[in-house]
Protein backbone atom coordinates (compact mmCIF):
# COMPACT_ATOMS: atom_id res chain seq x y z
CA UNK A 1 0.00 0.00 0.00
CA UNK A 2 1.53 3.35 -1.11
CA UNK A 3 1.28 6.48 1.05
CA UNK A 4 -0.10 9.71 -0.46
CA UNK A 5 2.69 11.77 -2.00
CA UNK A 6 2.39 14.64 0.55
CA UNK A 7 3.08 12.11 3.30
CA UNK A 8 5.97 10.54 1.40
CA UNK A 9 7.47 14.00 0.79
CA UNK A 10 8.06 14.35 4.54
CA UNK A 11 9.84 11.03 4.88
CA UNK A 12 13.24 11.19 6.59
CA UNK A 13 14.88 10.15 3.31
CA UNK A 14 14.00 13.56 1.87
CA UNK A 15 15.33 15.67 4.78
CA UNK A 16 18.15 17.00 2.63
CA UNK A 17 15.71 18.03 -0.11
CA UNK A 18 13.55 19.87 2.41
CA UNK A 19 16.63 21.60 3.85
CA UNK A 20 17.69 22.79 0.40
CA UNK A 21 14.18 24.10 -0.33
CA UNK A 22 14.15 25.92 3.02
CA UNK A 23 17.52 27.52 2.25
CA UNK A 24 16.29 28.61 -1.18
CA UNK A 25 13.13 30.11 0.34
CA UNK A 26 15.22 32.02 2.92
CA UNK A 27 17.60 33.27 0.24
CA UNK A 28 14.70 34.43 -1.92
CA UNK A 29 13.11 36.28 1.00
CA UNK A 30 16.39 37.99 1.86
CA UNK A 31 17.21 38.92 -1.74
CA UNK A 32 13.76 39.99 -2.91
CA UNK A 33 11.85 41.18 0.16
CA UNK A 34 13.82 42.14 3.27
CA UNK A 35 17.16 42.89 1.54
CA UNK A 36 19.80 42.88 4.34
CA UNK A 37 21.71 46.15 4.49
CA UNK A 38 23.99 46.06 7.52
CA UNK A 39 26.90 43.70 8.15
CA UNK A 40 24.93 42.28 11.08
CA UNK A 41 22.02 41.45 8.77
CA UNK A 42 24.36 39.69 6.36
CA UNK A 43 26.02 37.75 9.17
CA UNK A 44 22.68 36.60 10.59
CA UNK A 45 21.49 35.64 7.08
CA UNK A 46 24.59 33.51 6.50
CA UNK A 47 24.13 31.84 9.91
CA UNK A 48 20.52 31.05 9.03
CA UNK A 49 21.56 29.45 5.72
CA UNK A 50 24.19 27.36 7.50
CA UNK A 51 21.61 26.15 10.02
CA UNK A 52 19.55 24.79 7.12
CA UNK A 53 22.35 22.28 6.58
CA UNK A 54 22.54 21.49 10.30
CA UNK A 55 18.85 20.59 10.48
CA UNK A 56 19.39 17.63 8.12
CA UNK A 57 21.22 15.71 10.87
CA UNK A 58 20.48 17.60 14.09
CA UNK A 59 17.07 19.34 14.15
CA UNK A 60 17.24 20.06 17.93
CA UNK A 61 20.60 21.83 17.52
CA UNK A 62 19.36 23.81 14.52
CA UNK A 63 16.24 24.93 16.43
CA UNK A 64 18.24 25.94 19.50
CA UNK A 65 20.69 27.96 17.42
CA UNK A 66 17.84 29.50 15.41
CA UNK A 67 16.06 30.60 18.58
CA UNK A 68 19.26 32.22 19.81
CA UNK A 69 19.61 34.08 16.50
CA UNK A 70 16.02 35.36 16.82
CA UNK A 71 16.67 36.78 20.29
CA UNK A 72 20.13 38.16 19.46
CA UNK A 73 18.99 39.73 16.20
CA UNK A 74 15.98 41.38 17.83
CA UNK A 75 17.99 42.93 20.66
CA UNK A 76 20.67 44.10 18.20
CA UNK A 77 18.08 45.77 15.99
CA UNK A 78 18.67 43.56 12.94
CA UNK A 79 16.21 43.84 10.06
CA UNK A 80 16.15 40.12 9.21
CA UNK A 81 14.50 38.98 12.46
CA UNK A 82 11.11 38.13 10.82
CA UNK A 83 12.89 35.84 8.33
CA UNK A 84 14.88 34.21 11.16
CA UNK A 85 11.68 33.71 13.15
CA UNK A 86 10.02 31.96 10.19
CA UNK A 87 13.18 29.86 9.76
CA UNK A 88 13.04 28.79 13.42
CA UNK A 89 9.40 27.80 12.96
CA UNK A 90 10.43 25.58 10.03
CA UNK A 91 13.13 23.99 12.23
CA UNK A 92 10.47 23.28 14.88
CA UNK A 93 8.26 21.67 12.24
CA UNK A 94 11.18 19.45 11.17
CA UNK A 95 11.87 18.55 14.80
CA UNK A 96 8.24 17.59 15.46
CA UNK A 97 8.16 15.65 12.20
CA UNK A 98 11.24 13.54 12.89
CA UNK A 99 11.36 13.22 16.68
CA UNK A 100 8.00 14.08 18.20
CA UNK A 101 7.14 13.49 21.84
CA UNK A 102 8.93 15.38 24.60
CA UNK A 103 11.74 16.48 22.29
CA UNK A 104 9.25 18.36 20.13
CA UNK A 105 7.53 19.87 23.18
CA UNK A 106 10.84 21.13 24.54
CA UNK A 107 11.66 22.63 21.14
CA UNK A 108 8.28 24.40 21.04
CA UNK A 109 8.80 25.74 24.56
CA UNK A 110 12.24 27.04 23.53
CA UNK A 111 10.91 28.91 20.50
CA UNK A 112 7.95 30.31 22.46
CA UNK A 113 10.40 31.54 25.12
CA UNK A 114 12.44 33.31 22.43
CA UNK A 115 9.29 35.09 21.20
CA UNK A 116 8.39 36.13 24.74
CA UNK A 117 11.94 37.37 25.45
CA UNK A 118 11.75 39.62 22.42
CA UNK A 119 8.52 41.13 23.78
CA UNK A 120 9.49 41.55 27.43
CA UNK A 121 9.17 45.36 27.26
CA UNK A 122 5.52 44.94 26.22
CA UNK A 123 4.68 42.98 29.39
CA UNK A 124 2.43 42.96 31.31
CA UNK A 125 0.33 45.43 29.29
CA UNK A 126 0.40 43.32 26.10
CA UNK A 127 0.33 39.91 27.76
CA UNK A 128 -2.43 38.44 25.57
CA UNK A 129 -0.96 39.60 22.23
CA UNK A 130 2.49 38.33 23.27
CA UNK A 131 1.02 35.00 24.38
CA UNK A 132 -0.95 34.70 21.15
CA UNK A 133 2.17 35.45 19.09
CA UNK A 134 4.15 32.78 21.00
CA UNK A 135 1.40 30.20 20.60
CA UNK A 136 1.10 30.83 16.85
CA UNK A 137 4.85 30.87 16.18
CA UNK A 138 5.58 27.76 18.27
CA UNK A 139 2.25 25.92 18.36
CA UNK A 140 1.38 25.87 14.67
CA UNK A 141 4.65 24.19 13.50
CA UNK A 142 4.39 21.75 16.41
CA UNK A 143 0.81 20.84 15.47
CA UNK A 144 1.56 20.47 11.74
CA UNK A 145 4.71 18.43 12.31
CA UNK A 146 2.98 16.11 14.76
CA UNK A 147 0.05 15.65 12.38
CA UNK A 148 2.27 14.72 9.43
CA UNK A 149 4.33 12.43 11.65
CA UNK A 150 1.15 10.65 12.79
CA UNK A 151 -0.06 10.26 9.19
CA UNK A 152 3.31 8.83 8.20
CA UNK A 153 3.29 6.36 11.08
CA UNK A 154 -0.26 5.32 10.19
CA UNK A 155 0.81 4.72 6.59
CA UNK A 156 3.74 2.61 7.78
CA UNK A 157 1.44 0.57 10.01
CA UNK A 158 -0.94 0.06 7.09
CA UNK A 159 1.92 -1.13 4.90
CA UNK A 160 3.14 -3.49 7.63
CA UNK A 161 -0.37 -4.89 8.12
CA UNK A 162 -0.80 -5.32 4.37
CA UNK A 163 2.53 -7.15 4.15
CA UNK A 164 1.50 -9.37 7.06
CA UNK A 165 -1.82 -10.19 5.39
CA UNK A 166 0.00 -10.94 2.14
CA UNK A 167 2.42 -13.28 3.90
CA UNK A 168 -0.45 -15.04 5.65
CA UNK A 169 -2.29 -15.38 2.34
CA UNK A 170 0.85 -16.83 0.74
CA UNK A 171 1.17 -19.34 3.59
CA UNK A 172 -2.50 -20.29 3.23
CA UNK A 173 -2.11 -20.73 -0.51
CA UNK A 174 1.05 -22.78 0.01
CA UNK A 175 -0.75 -24.97 2.55
CA UNK A 176 -3.69 -25.46 0.19
CA UNK A 177 -1.36 -26.37 -2.64
CA UNK A 178 0.52 -28.79 -0.40
CA UNK A 179 -2.75 -30.45 0.57
CA UNK A 180 -3.77 -30.64 -3.09
CA UNK A 181 -0.41 -32.14 -4.04
CA UNK A 182 -0.69 -34.67 -1.23
CA UNK A 183 -4.19 -35.69 -2.36
CA UNK A 184 -3.01 -35.97 -5.96
CA UNK A 185 0.00 -38.02 -4.86
CA UNK A 186 -2.27 -40.31 -2.88
CA UNK A 187 -4.52 -40.86 -5.90
CA UNK A 188 -1.52 -41.53 -8.12
CA UNK A 189 -0.16 -44.05 -5.63
CA UNK A 190 -3.45 -45.76 -4.84
CA UNK A 191 -4.86 -45.86 -8.36
CA UNK A 192 -2.35 -45.41 -11.17
CA UNK A 193 0.75 -46.87 -9.50
CA UNK A 194 -1.29 -49.81 -8.21
CA UNK A 195 -2.53 -50.72 -11.69
CA UNK A 196 0.87 -50.23 -13.32
CA UNK A 197 2.46 -52.39 -10.64
CA UNK A 198 -0.16 -55.06 -11.26
CA UNK A 199 0.51 -55.00 -15.01
CA UNK A 200 4.27 -55.27 -14.50
CA UNK A 201 3.74 -58.20 -12.17
CA UNK A 202 1.46 -59.98 -14.66
CA UNK A 203 3.88 -59.48 -17.52
CA UNK A 204 6.63 -60.91 -15.33
CA UNK A 205 4.48 -63.92 -14.58
CA UNK A 206 3.74 -64.36 -18.29
CA UNK A 207 7.46 -64.39 -19.06
CA UNK A 208 7.93 -67.29 -16.63
CA UNK A 209 4.87 -69.37 -17.50
CA UNK A 210 5.62 -69.17 -21.24
CA UNK A 211 9.27 -70.20 -21.35
CA UNK A 212 8.90 -71.69 -24.81
CA UNK A 213 7.23 -68.69 -26.44
CA UNK A 214 8.52 -67.39 -29.76
CA UNK A 215 11.49 -64.98 -29.53
CA UNK A 216 9.39 -62.08 -30.84
CA UNK A 217 6.75 -62.71 -28.19
CA UNK A 218 9.40 -62.86 -25.46
CA UNK A 219 10.91 -59.67 -26.86
CA UNK A 220 7.52 -57.96 -26.54
CA UNK A 221 7.15 -59.27 -22.97
CA UNK A 222 10.63 -58.02 -22.08
CA UNK A 223 9.90 -54.59 -23.53
CA UNK A 224 6.56 -54.36 -21.72
CA UNK A 225 8.19 -55.38 -18.45
CA UNK A 226 11.02 -52.84 -18.88
CA UNK A 227 8.68 -50.02 -19.90
CA UNK A 228 6.26 -50.80 -17.08
CA UNK A 229 9.06 -50.89 -14.52
CA UNK A 230 10.39 -47.55 -15.80
CA UNK A 231 6.92 -46.02 -15.69
CA UNK A 232 6.43 -47.32 -12.16
CA UNK A 233 9.76 -45.81 -11.07
CA UNK A 234 8.79 -42.47 -12.64
CA UNK A 235 5.44 -42.57 -10.86
CA UNK A 236 7.09 -43.24 -7.53
CA UNK A 237 9.52 -40.37 -8.04
CA UNK A 238 6.64 -38.10 -9.04
CA UNK A 239 4.69 -39.10 -5.92
CA UNK A 240 7.75 -38.33 -3.79
CA UNK A 241 8.15 -34.91 -5.42
CA UNK A 242 4.45 -34.12 -4.96
CA UNK A 243 4.56 -35.05 -1.29
CA UNK A 244 7.81 -33.21 -0.51
CA UNK A 245 8.88 -30.98 -3.43
CA UNK A 246 11.67 -29.35 -1.38
CA UNK A 247 12.97 -32.47 0.35
CA UNK A 248 16.74 -32.83 0.26
CA UNK A 249 18.17 -35.96 -1.22
CA UNK A 250 15.10 -36.85 -3.25
CA UNK A 251 15.71 -38.65 -6.52
CA UNK A 252 15.69 -36.24 -9.47
CA UNK A 253 12.78 -36.57 -11.85
CA UNK A 254 13.38 -38.45 -15.09
CA UNK A 255 14.94 -36.32 -17.77
CA UNK A 256 17.44 -34.74 -15.39
CA UNK A 257 20.71 -33.31 -16.72
CA UNK A 258 22.79 -36.51 -16.64
CA UNK A 259 19.89 -38.78 -17.75
CA UNK A 260 18.54 -36.87 -20.73
CA UNK A 261 20.53 -38.29 -23.63
CA UNK A 262 20.18 -41.95 -22.52
CA UNK A 263 16.45 -41.32 -21.91
CA UNK A 264 16.04 -39.92 -25.43
CA UNK A 265 17.91 -42.85 -26.93
CA UNK A 266 15.75 -45.24 -24.91
CA UNK A 267 12.60 -43.50 -26.13
CA UNK A 268 13.80 -43.90 -29.72
CA UNK A 269 14.55 -47.57 -29.02
CA UNK A 270 11.09 -48.20 -27.63
CA UNK A 271 9.56 -46.53 -30.68
CA UNK A 272 11.57 -48.90 -32.91
CA UNK A 273 10.03 -51.90 -31.16
CA UNK A 274 6.57 -50.80 -32.32
CA UNK A 275 7.64 -50.13 -35.90
CA UNK A 276 8.91 -46.51 -35.92
CA UNK A 277 12.46 -46.30 -37.22
CA UNK A 278 14.06 -43.29 -35.56
CA UNK A 279 17.25 -41.52 -36.58
CA UNK A 280 18.63 -39.35 -33.78
CA UNK A 281 20.93 -36.32 -33.77
CA UNK A 282 21.48 -35.25 -30.16
CA UNK A 283 23.66 -32.36 -29.09
CA UNK A 284 26.52 -33.30 -26.78
CA UNK A 285 25.66 -30.39 -24.48
CA UNK A 286 22.21 -31.67 -23.56
CA UNK A 287 23.55 -32.92 -20.22
CA UNK A 288 23.91 -29.28 -19.12
CA UNK A 289 20.47 -27.84 -19.87
CA UNK A 290 18.96 -28.47 -16.42
CA UNK A 291 16.30 -30.73 -15.00
CA UNK A 292 13.20 -28.73 -15.88
CA UNK A 293 14.00 -28.21 -19.54
CA UNK A 294 15.41 -31.72 -19.80
CA UNK A 295 12.17 -33.19 -18.53
CA UNK A 296 10.20 -31.02 -20.98
CA UNK A 297 12.36 -32.22 -23.90
CA UNK A 298 11.91 -35.86 -22.87
CA UNK A 299 8.13 -35.58 -22.57
CA UNK A 300 7.86 -33.80 -25.93
CA UNK A 301 9.88 -36.53 -27.63
CA UNK A 302 7.90 -39.32 -25.98
CA UNK A 303 4.57 -37.78 -26.94
CA UNK A 304 5.76 -36.97 -30.46
CA UNK A 305 6.96 -40.52 -31.09
CA UNK A 306 3.73 -41.89 -29.63
CA UNK A 307 1.76 -39.72 -32.07
CA UNK A 308 3.89 -40.98 -34.94
CA UNK A 309 3.20 -44.58 -33.93
CA UNK A 310 -0.55 -43.90 -33.64
CA UNK A 311 -1.21 -41.76 -36.70
CA UNK A 312 1.43 -42.58 -39.31
CA UNK A 313 1.16 -45.44 -41.73
CA UNK A 314 3.06 -48.71 -41.64
CA UNK A 315 6.81 -48.61 -41.10
CA UNK A 316 7.26 -44.84 -40.69
CA UNK A 317 10.67 -43.24 -40.51
CA UNK A 318 11.34 -40.36 -38.14
CA UNK A 319 14.26 -38.04 -37.56
CA UNK A 320 14.79 -36.60 -34.08
CA UNK A 321 17.10 -33.61 -33.66
CA UNK A 322 17.77 -31.90 -30.36
CA UNK A 323 20.45 -29.23 -30.30
CA UNK A 324 21.47 -26.20 -28.29
CA UNK A 325 21.60 -22.84 -30.06
CA UNK A 326 24.16 -20.10 -29.50
CA UNK A 327 22.12 -18.25 -26.86
CA UNK A 328 21.40 -21.40 -24.90
CA UNK A 329 17.98 -22.14 -26.42
CA UNK A 330 17.07 -25.77 -26.97
CA UNK A 331 15.70 -26.55 -30.44
CA UNK A 332 13.79 -29.84 -30.80
CA UNK A 333 12.66 -31.08 -34.20
CA UNK A 334 10.85 -34.36 -34.80
CA UNK A 335 9.81 -35.11 -38.38
CA UNK A 336 8.32 -38.32 -39.84
CA UNK A 337 7.67 -39.35 -43.43
CA UNK A 338 4.11 -40.52 -42.86
CA UNK A 339 4.82 -44.16 -43.48
CA UNK A 340 3.04 -46.27 -46.10
CA UNK A 341 -0.31 -44.47 -46.39
CA UNK A 342 -2.08 -41.81 -48.38
CA UNK A 343 -1.15 -38.17 -47.72
CA UNK A 344 -2.70 -36.47 -44.74
CA UNK A 345 -2.93 -37.46 -41.14
CA UNK A 346 -4.94 -40.60 -40.56
CA UNK A 347 -5.23 -43.29 -37.92
CA UNK A 348 -2.30 -45.65 -37.86
CA UNK A 349 -2.29 -48.71 -40.00
CA UNK A 350 -1.00 -50.50 -36.97
CA UNK A 351 -4.28 -49.65 -35.31
CA UNK A 352 -2.87 -48.86 -31.85
CA UNK A 353 -5.83 -48.55 -29.47
CA UNK A 354 -6.85 -45.51 -27.52
CA UNK A 355 -9.22 -42.62 -28.04
CA UNK A 356 -8.11 -39.21 -29.24
CA UNK A 357 -6.40 -37.52 -26.34
CA UNK A 358 -5.01 -34.13 -25.43
CA UNK A 359 -1.38 -34.75 -26.35
CA UNK A 360 -0.80 -31.67 -28.49
CA UNK A 361 -2.61 -29.45 -26.00
CA UNK A 362 -0.48 -30.76 -23.15
CA UNK A 363 2.69 -30.30 -25.21
CA UNK A 364 1.81 -26.69 -26.01
CA UNK A 365 1.03 -25.98 -22.37
CA UNK A 366 4.32 -27.51 -21.24
CA UNK A 367 6.29 -25.39 -23.73
CA UNK A 368 4.30 -22.24 -22.86
CA UNK A 369 5.04 -22.66 -19.16
CA UNK A 370 8.76 -22.39 -19.97
CA UNK A 371 8.20 -19.36 -22.21
CA UNK A 372 8.99 -21.29 -25.41
CA UNK A 373 7.41 -21.74 -28.83
CA UNK A 374 5.99 -24.86 -30.49
CA UNK A 375 4.76 -25.67 -33.98
CA UNK A 376 3.12 -28.91 -35.05
CA UNK A 377 1.48 -29.74 -38.34
CA UNK A 378 1.64 -31.57 -41.69
CA UNK A 379 4.98 -31.65 -43.46
CA UNK A 380 4.57 -33.12 -46.92
CA UNK A 381 3.26 -36.66 -46.47
CA UNK A 382 4.34 -36.70 -42.86
CA UNK A 383 4.21 -34.60 -39.72
CA UNK A 384 6.63 -32.20 -38.08
CA UNK A 385 6.98 -31.11 -34.47
CA UNK A 386 9.26 -28.18 -33.73
CA UNK A 387 9.74 -26.65 -30.26
CA UNK A 388 12.13 -24.03 -28.91
CA UNK A 389 12.77 -23.78 -25.18
CA UNK A 390 14.42 -20.54 -24.00
CA UNK A 391 17.62 -20.45 -22.00
CA UNK A 392 17.50 -19.92 -18.26
CA UNK A 393 18.09 -16.38 -16.91
CA UNK A 394 21.56 -17.35 -15.69
CA UNK A 395 22.49 -18.67 -19.13
CA UNK A 396 21.15 -15.53 -20.83
CA UNK A 397 23.24 -13.29 -18.58
CA UNK A 398 26.32 -15.41 -19.23
CA UNK A 399 25.85 -15.15 -23.01
CA UNK A 400 25.44 -11.36 -22.79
Amino acid sequence: MNSPWPVRAFDERYATVRAVLTALALAGDLLLLERPETPLDHALAVCGLLLCAVTVRHPPLALSAGSVLVVAGHHAGAGVVPALKALAAVFLFELALRHGGRTALRGAALLASAVVLNRLPDLPEQSLPVLYRAVVVAGLPLLLGSQVRGARKAAERSRAEADLRARRAERDIAAARAAERTAFARELHDLVAHHVSSMVLRVGVARHVLPDAEPRVREVFDDLHTSGAAALADLRRLVAVLRAPDADGADPPPGGPRALRPELEAAAGRAALIGVRVETALDAGLDEIGTVRGLAVLRLVQEGLANTAKHAGAGPRARLSVRILDRGEVLLTLRDDGGARTPGRAPAASGLPGPAGHGLIGMRERVALLGGRMEAGPDGRGWRLRATLPATLERQEAVR
